[in-house]
């Protein structure tokens, strides 16, 4: 009886375990992305979040009882501040409804910022940044803006931090179940597609080079996170070295997206968040993604972005 009893208390003890750090999966397949199948675990253990794979009452309910703070940095310069009032409006339908959210708003033109409601305890905050005349310089200018706002001033405000592209709408939840240590999302364009396709930076001259043959996922730059530290050393490694490529005189082929990538090579996500959590279309589909949860609005390039 009393090893019966010993033997429930493990199992139960597991079960805790797994779901305080999320790893509620119900479902598992053995092979990456073949017809409609999934992979819901990486070959490091990480679990892959799909629809169907968490109890979202349940992992809510857990989250719930910590009081966490989900800080939130989202970039709108120059014409990308028309995707504001969508961004905003549709978060505040689905992101983290119920848990805490400030979100940290960085533009060059703060009185186009939109009124939007905000639900209770969450709250924006707007901060100015300088114009600047090109794209991939305002992208790689985030990991040094969201080092600094980390290590200056969220040691006290948040628990968990996400980074998030403003041209992007929400269309489903997006939750607890995707907070870990160190999140990285799946590059809706790549997501089934074999490694040696990826667009990793493969010039060795770059220190976002990652050699042939080597890498698990390519991940996007338009959605990652996880918790303060974390976040903290993944933006401040991927600016350090953007900056040795600019002494160098190289930019990476995707620029911190490439390095994002590297730095996720060495440094292993403890979550992944399946595409249904950036998607490239709303009105493109795929066999494999039965939700959509977040995804980039269809736009002109090069009537939005400085010298496209």
């Amino acid at each position: 009886m009393r090893l019966r009893q010993s033997v429930h208390f493990f199992l139960l003890g597991m079960f805790v375990g797994l779901s305080l750090s999320g790893l509620i999966l119900l479902s598992y397949t053995s092979s990456w992305f073949s017809g409609t199948d999934i992979v819901s675990m990486t070959p490091w253990l990480a679990p892959v979040v799909w629809e169907g794979t968490f109890d979202s009452i349940l992992i809510d309910s857990i989250f719930k009882q910590q009081n966490i703070t989900i800080a939130t940095t989202v970039f709108a310069l120059g014409k990308y501040t028309r995707f504001l009032k969508d961004f905003l409006e549709s978060a505040e339908e689905h992101y983290f409804v119920g848990f805490r959210v400030h979100y940290y708003l960085f533009t060059d033109q703060p009185e186009a910022v939109p009124e939007v409601k905000m639900g209770e305890n969450h709250h924006l905050t707007v901060r100015r940044v300088p114009s600047l005349d090109r794209w991939q310089d305002i992208s790689m200018g985030r990991m040094e803006i969201i080092e600094k706002l980390i290590k200056n001033e969220l040691a006290n405000e948040a628990d968990y931090i996400f980074c998030l592209d403003v041209d992007a709408k929400f269309y489903g939840r997006w939750g607890a179940e995707s907070l870990d240590r160190l999140v990285g999302v799946i590059h809706p364009w790549f997501f089934d597609y074999p490694r040696d396709q990826f667009s990793y930076e493969r010039r060795p001259e770059s220190q976002a080079f990652i050699p042939a043959g080597e890498g698990d996922y390519y991940y996007t730059a338009a959605a990652f996170g996880g918790s303060l530290a974390d976040v903290h050393h993944l933006t401040k490694t991927c600016w350090e070295q953007l900056n040795i490529d600019i002494a160098n005189s190289i930019e990476a082929i995707w620029h911190e997206e490439s390095h994002l990538n590297k730095y996720f090579l060495y440094t292993k996500p403890s979550k992944l968040l399946s595409p249904e959590y950036l998607w490239r279309d709303i009105s493109i589909s795929a066999d494999q993604v039965k939700i959509i949860r977040f995804s980039h609005v269809a736009k002109n390039y090069a009537e939005v972005r400085p010298n496209f």
